[in-house]
Parts: structure tokens; C-alpha cells; sequence
């Protein structure tokens, strides 16, 4: 399969108007590299109760990410009375999409800013009623990379002072978790040219840093439940993920392939469909939690 996560869906959906809070643009590092970027945004119920939060970080292919546009897909979420803190980060370069789009930050500057966002919520999580036991992360395409990556490669975290322990629960869908294949899948096929635009311009050119940024590569690592997601143009490279989880004796993961869907138009569901099995199976799984292996159909 040769797809590059999300570019930019750029698609609005309106909500029904809900008892939501929402608190926007909230920066979560004290001195920022990109002021504009490195925010964050938080939508919840308006209640005074605990609530599970909800990390989620959108997809653009680390290039395109823009937590704006998660806005309708969080507050679905929240509407189940999820607190939801869709994070914004830096991004890479995408000269393969735009000539001017020269400047940009490579690995591990993308996940050092998820992780700081973490940190920020756990510091100041009172003041929006989330409850500090039970956090989970997610993400699309790009943001599935990264929500796994933070709890499979865990010395981000570390640097906070915080434990993979406090993430209950992983929730990837459509993503890339091993980064040489991404990279080989573009190199050996119609586009090689994406493979040093696209990808290494995102992780870098050598094995090592491609490793180093592959969640595959940390498999042995990951004690957190996972419910994981493909679409039909992801499936191989979550099936691939999904063989090492397998392989190394993980039993705590829940994988769902959606194959009636397609990359782009699996988010856009998700988002806007007035009622959504997947969606609604995220929300299980954020409050009840994940109690038995699904073998993929």
C-alpha cells in the first residue's frame, strides 16, 4: 500500500449545538519553539463529575496536522462525557505537497510536543475535571503513530517524571508503526521520490533513526491495552504492527479492520455520522475498558 497518512482533509462538519465546555488554544509549553502549534484544545461536558480524558492527535502525515480541524470529531467524544484534549504539535517539512513548505522540525520533535502536552494536562487536569487515573490516547494516520509511540517508547514521558503507566489505554487508527517499511513502501514503488521528501524529511535518512522512531521497534515494551484500527489503505501496515504485538505474547489488544472504508473517508465518518460502530467502540473502550483479545476478522 503506498498512502501518505491524511495530507490534509480540510473538511468542517457541524455538531448539534450540546452542553459542552470548550477551551481553546491553550498552550501546554512555557517557552515555545512554534508558539502557534505547541496548543492544545479541550472539550468536556459541563459537569463538575471526573471524567476519562481523551488525548487525541489528529493526522497530516506530521506535516499537515491541525488540531482545529478534530474539533467535530472531539466533540463527539465529548458529548459520551469524555473530556477531550485534541493537541496540536510541530511539524515537518512537505516540499512533495508544496514547494514553499521547506521549513519544518523532524522526529523527535513531533512526540517530545505530545508528551509535553501530557504533561501539562496532568499538571493542570483539575481545573477541567478530568480524572488523572484514567487518560488514554489516541490519534489518526500520523497522530496513531504518535499516541503509540509515546507508550511504546517511554523515556519522552521520563522526561516529565511521568510513567508509561498513567496512559490506560492506546487507541491508533490508520497508521504507520514501523518506519523503515513506510519507507520502503514508497521507495519500491510508483513515488520514490516521497520516500527522502515525504518520509525521510519527516524521521531522517538512516536506519537507526527510522528505528528509533518506529513503535514496532519498542513492541517488547507495551503492557497498555490497545484497541487498533486499520482502514483499506492501512491495513498492511497495522496488520504488520499487529503480527509483533502477536508474535510477542501481547494479549490485551483489540484489533478492527475496516476494510468498507478508505483512508480519508474512515476520519470523515467518524466525524461527522450522526451514529458510528467505531466510534462508539473507542467510547466503550474508554470507559470500560478492553477485557478480551478480538482477533482481526
Amino acid at each position: 500500500i503506498i498512502f501518505i497518512l491524511l495530507i490534509a482533509l480540510g473538511v468542517s462538519f457541524e455538531v448539534p449545538a450540546s452542553t459542552l465546555k470548550t477551551h481553546l488554544d491553550l498552550q501546554y509549553v512555557s517557552n515555545p519553539q512554534n508558539s502557534q502549534l505547541q496548543r492544545l484544545n479541550i472539550f468536556r461536558p459541563d459537569t463538575k463529575d471526573e471524567l476519562p480524558l481523551l488525548v487525541w492527535v489528529g493526522g497530516g502525515a506530521w506535516s499537515y496536522v491541525d488540531k482545529d480541524k478534530e474539533t467535530e470529531l472531539a466533540k463527539r467524544f465529548a458529548e459520551d462525557d469524555i473530556v477531550v484534549a485534541a493537541v496540536g504539535h510541530r511539524l515537518s517539512s512537505a516540499v512533495w505537497q508544496d514547494a514553499s513548505k521547506s521549513d519544518g522540525d523532524q522526529h523527535p520533535a513531533h512526540i517530545k510536543d505530545v508528551a509535553a502536552a501530557i504533561n501539562w494536562l496532568v499538571e493542570n487536569g483539575d481545573a477541567y475535571n478530568i480524572d488523572k487515573n484514567r487518560i488514554f490516547i489516541g490519534g489518526f494516520s500520523s497522530g496513531a503513530h504518535l499516541a503509540t509511540l509515546l507508550v511504546s517508547d517511554d523515556q519522552y514521558l521520563k522526561t516529565h517524571g511521568l510513567s508509561k503507566e498513567i496512559i490506560q489505554g492506546i487507541i491508533p487508527i490508520g497508521g504507520s508503526y514501523d518506519i523503515l517499511d513506510y519507507h520502503r513502501a514508497f521507495k519500491e514503488g510508483s513515488r520514490p521520490h516521497l520516500a527522502e521528501q515525504h518520509v525521510e524529511a519527516v524521521f531522517g535518512s538512516t536506519r537507526d533513526q527510522m528505528r528509533s522512531a518506529s513503535p514496532i521497534t519498542f513492541v517488547d515494551n507495551i503492557s497498555t491495552p490497545i484497541l487498533l484500527m486499520s482502514d483499506r489503505n492501512t491495513y498492511n501496515y497495522t496488520r504488520l504492527f499487529e503480527e509483533a504485538l502477536v508474535e510477542n505474547g501481547k494479549s490485551n489488544i483489540s484489533v478492527i479492520h475496516i476494510r468498507h472504508f478508505a483512508h480519508g473517508p474512515l476520519w470523515q465518518h467518524m466525524s461527522k455520522a450522526e451514529h458510528s460502530p467505531y466510534r462508539d467502540m473507542i467510547v466503550s473502550f474508554v470507559k470500560n475498558g478492553l477485557a478480551t483479545f478480538v482477533p482481526a476478522k
